[in-house]
């Protein structure tokens, strides 16, 4: 991961400071580099140690950022892990060109490895979080959306990029199909757990924990799994305050749809299909070989639930 950082620190370079200020602030707010780190991980699992790898995860960390950047602005965030996200601070016009930026400067270093699979995974890959990130704009403030439609944008905005990540390492070292479809399903699975799990803790964590605003979901109208749990249990009274909270965006009343989302046990039942993934996931990591590398791949996903941030 050192030695990413270290890509990442050589290819953020320009001769435009403002680029390099807002890149060098989101990159550097201690973020978990989890998608990177998987690329690794998965590599390590199947005796890898292609030398391409840590430039790679640096490719991925650049499709996030960027990503980020441009969510931020679209849901009009004001905190991200603990502090100002880059819009509050730069304002909406920088944030967004420097999105660009990162996925133009992520898609130059695609090009250094000269591998058309790896170009064909993380622009197919790129594609489909736009896709995602359109679908979730659409679904804004409809309380029908079910959890087939939910889980068919996280999917696409969020399991993509984990799925893509774990699909790498086995394309670099030249694995076969299966031990590349293995891996592929770690990452997605993995990637469907930890968003499950994100929605969760907007409703049970704290902003300490979190480092984003609670209710900031509510408030944009994205209807998450604890919601649709809810609303499939809730009484008539209870689903008429959740329908008007997310269809007018209204948080006046979080306290009291917090408290819903508790007597329904709509917490209990998002975590249960965040464990089905995680065990997907775990079931994938256990056909590979066995080594260090897949036993933390094996802790990671089991570690997932246990996610407080």
């Amino acid at each position: 991961m050192q030695r990413v950082d270290q890509v990442i620190s050589e290819r953020l370079t320009t001769e435009v400071p403002l680029v390099r200020e807002v890149a060098q602030y989101i990159i550097s707010a201690g973020g978990k580099r989890l998608r990177p780190a998987l690329l690794l991980l998965v590599s390590g699992a199947i005796n890898s140690q292609n030398p391409q790898r840590h430039t790679l995860a640096a490719v991925v960390e650049f499709i996030h950022t960027a990503t980020l950047l441009h969510d931020d602005v679209v849901d009009e965030s004001t905190l991200r892990r603990g502090r100002e996200t880059a819009n509050e601070r730069f304002g909406n016009a920088a944030s967004v060109l420097v999105g660009d930026f990162l996925y133009s400067r992520a898609f130059q270093m695609m090009v250094d490895i000269n591998d058309m699979r790896v170009m064909q995974v993380l622009s197919d890959a790129t594609n489909v979080i736009a896709e995602g990130e359109v679908l979730q704009l659409m679904n804004m403030h409809d309380a029908t959306i079910d959890e087939a439609a939910y889980l068919r944008v996280i999917r696409s905005k969020t399991a993509k990029l984990f799925e893509a990540s774990a699909r790498l390492a086995p394309i670099l070292a030249g694995a076969d199909a299966h031990t590349e479809a293995l891996c592929a399903e770690y990452g997605q699975a993995l990637g469907t757990a930890f968003q499950v799990i994100d929605d969760v803790l907007d409703y049970e964590g704290s902003a300490d924990e979190l480092g984003k605003n609670l209710g900031d979901d509510l408030r944009e109208g994205k209807v998450t799994l604890p919601i649709i749990c809810a609303l499939r249990s809730g009484s008539e009274a209870q689903k008429a305050l959740l329908r008007q909270a997310i269809e007018q965006g209204d948080v006046a009343h979080l306290d009291a749809i917090r408290d819903i989302i508790l007597q329904t046990g709509a917490l209990d039942a998002a975590r249960v299909s965040a464990h089905a993934e995680a065990q997907r996931a775990i079931e994938a990591a256990k056909q590979l070989p066995v080594n260090a590398y897949s036993a933390a791949l094996l802790q990671l996903a089991a570690g997932l639930l246990e996610r407080r941030s």
